[in-house]
C-alpha cells in the first residue's frame, strides 16, 4: 500500500549539513505519521523524529533536538529531515516510516511501512 524511498545520503564533516528526502508512494487515500530512525553498526535501530502527517506536529530524540527538523510537503508526498551540526556519532542507516501513530511514532513496532534506507556518514 506504501512505498518509501530514501535518498540524499552521504559523506559529510563534522559540523555540516545534509538534507534527507523519503519520497512516499501511497496507493490509497489515507495519509500517515512519518518517522525518522537510525540504524549504526552494531546497535539497535534508534528513534529520531517523527511527524504528525495532518496536524504537523513534530517529536525529536534528545540526542538530535536543536539540530535536526523534520518537515512535509504533502504536494510532493515527500518528508524530509534537515540534519545540522552533524556530529560523528550520527552517522548511520536512516529510515523513513509510515504508520498510524503519533503518541508512539518513537516505537519502531508502531510503524507498518519502511524504506531500504541511505547511508550518512559523518567524518572528524
Amino acid at each position: 500500500q506504501v512505498q518509501l524511498v530514501e535518498s540524499g545520503g552521504g559523506l559529510v564533516q563534522a559540523g555540516g549539513s545534509l538534507r534527507l528526502s523519503c519520497a512516499a508512494s501511497v496507493r490509497t487515500r489515507s495519509t500517515y505519521t512519518m518517522g525518522w530512525f537510525r540504524q549504526a553498526p552494531g546497535k539497535e535501530r534508534e528513534f529520531v523524529a517523527v511527524i504528525n502527517w495532518n496536524g504537523g506536529s513534530t517529536y525529536y530524540a534528545d540526542s538530535v533536538k536543536g539540530r535536526f527538523t523534520i518537515s512535509r510537503d504533502n504536494t510532493k508526498n515527500t518528508v524530509y529531515l534537515q540534519m545540522n551540526s552533524l556530529k560523528p556519532e550520527d552517522t548511520a542507516v536512516y529510515y523513513c516510516a509510515a504508520g498510524n501513530s503519533y503518541d508512539y511514532g518513537y516505537l519502531a513496532s508502531k510503524y507498518n511501512y519502511w524504506g531500504q534506507g541511505t547511508q550518512v556518514t559523518v567524518s572528524s
